[in-house]
């Protein structure tokens, strides 16, 4: 077997007309469920395009959650940090 066939996974023609059966019978239930090819191509970039808005809608809540965490967690954090910094009082 040469190593176009090892890849290929059989004979190049036995392949080609494995692949052209499939595609065939793929392409008649595309066709028998009203889809294009420039369909599938349009529906994949909406779900791209969905998939980022959703993305950065996410990105835009932890912001507003670290903000408004962070009105309460930084002053806490700074008035601990002041107080162990102050030196000790006389004794």
């Amino acid at each position: 077997m040469s190593s176009i066939e090892r890849f290929l996974g059989g004979s190049v023609v036995g392949v080609l007309i494995k692949l052209i059966a499939l595609s065939v019978a793929v392409g008649v239930v595309l066709a028998w469920l009203d889809l294009t090819p420039w369909a599938l191509i349009s529906s994949l970039r909406r779900f791209v395009e969905r998939l980022f808005a959703q993305g950065f809608a996410v990105l835009d809540d932890l912001l507003g959650y670290f903000l408004l965490g962070a009105v309460i967690v930084v002053p806490i954090w700074l008035v601990i940090r002041l107080i162990k910094s102050a030196p000790a009082g006389r004794s």
